[in-house]
């Protein structure tokens, strides 16, 4: 089994060195700053298969057309609590950005506000959008989808892509928030992919092979179908989040996305996020979270808060030797 050989460097140079290879295969400086920020928020805070690794995917889709690097997002609020954004075939956390300081106060000011988007990449790592506005206070809920990667019992055709939910609540400034991020799909596509190049196996449960089988081999994993967890409950969430995602936004349903790891086409991906501000009822709401919080960690329950890290910027991250040698190689290969 080949193995992953990590490397640490600090922030500021990790993200020097994303930034440049993001603009030597295609992106915009915006697009660039954006991408590289969810990144690192991703390998820092989230799920870190989502982070450094998934940007190699962003990287190739860039090159071969599948990321519109000029994308020039519109954003426009077609009722007061309901913002739409057209990605333009670029990626999603772009217009989020920019959009995310009116969006915000629209939460604030009618205590529940809509965001919803087409037209863009994969979301990428779903917890940096409601960790961002968990931090800001703001509790959110978060479902995209993409081209379609799962199966469900009595299929055998892929249906859904791993359409993710996230979910986010402040627990007061400085505190870590409660981030949940999951799948709808037994696993994220990515972890699937990473074990493929790494030679490893993937546990039972994950995923089936082209023939439908059960399969532990990642490789056959890619060419068949993930699987949903819990069975008809979980392709249960992917049809919320799909409808919600797909049908709401007027993206592509996840049948119709093109993919996203091949061919010149965007994905054409949506995402909502559902923002509610939590203190118009109860100013005391976060204190009541995080004291909720430890009493169930008392009791051994796992609640999911991620840290929250004051110096970002000269923090160090890990990075696999690998991923560093590719970005080094485009960035050198850009000069």
């Amino acid at each position: 089994m080949m193995q992953d050989t990590m490397t640490t460097l600090s922030a500021d140079e990790a993200a020097k060195l994303a930034t440049g290879a993001c603009i030597a295969c295609g992106a915009s400086p915006a697009m660039a700053a954006s991408l590289v920020t969810a990144t690192l928020s991703a390998a820092r805070f989230g799920h870190k298969d989502l982070g450094f690794p998934h940007l190699m995917d962003y990287l190739e889709a860039l090159k071969a057309g599948r990321i519109n690097g000029n994308a020039r997002p519109s954003i426009r609020p077609v009722l007061p609590a309901f913002v739409h954004a057209d990605a333009d075939g670029g990626i999603a956390q772009l217009p989020f950005d920019l959009a995310y300081d009116d969006f915000r106060k629209r939460v604030c000011t009618f205590g529940v506000a809509l965001y919803s988007q087409k037209n863009s990449y994969t979301a990428g790592e779903l917890g940096y959008y409601v960790r961002r506005l968990a931090l800001d206070g703001i509790v959110s809920i978060a479902v995209a989808n993409g081209p379609a990667l799962m199966t469900t019992a009595g299929s055998g055709t892929r249906v859904y892509c791993t359409n993710p939910i996230a979910f986010g609540v402040p627990t007061g400034a400085g505190q870590a928030p409660v981030v949940i991020d999951q799948a709808s799909s037994a696993t994220a596509f990515v972890r699937v992919k990473r074990a493929a190049d790494l030679h490893q196996e993937i546990p039972e449960g994950w995923a089936v092979d082209r023939s439908g089988q059960p399969t532990t081999d990642a490789r056959e994993a890619i060419e068949g179908a993930l699987l949903p967890f819990g069975g008809y409950k979980g392709a249960n969430i992917a049809l919320i989040v799909e409808l919600l995602a797909a049908g709401l936004t007027g993206s592509s349903w996840s049948m119709d996305g093109a993919d996203f790891l091949t061919g010149d086409r965007s994905p054409d991906t949506g995402m909502t996020i559902i923002a509610i501000a939590p203190t118009a009822a109860d100013k005391g709401f976060s204190q009541r979270v995080r004291t909720h919080v430890e009493r169930l960690t008392d009791v051994g329950v796992h609640v999911p808060t991620q840290s929250v890290e004051t110096d970002c910027e000269t923090s160090d991250l890990e990075v696999s030797e690998g991923h560093l040698r590719v970005l080094r190689e485009i960035v050198f290969d850009a000069c």
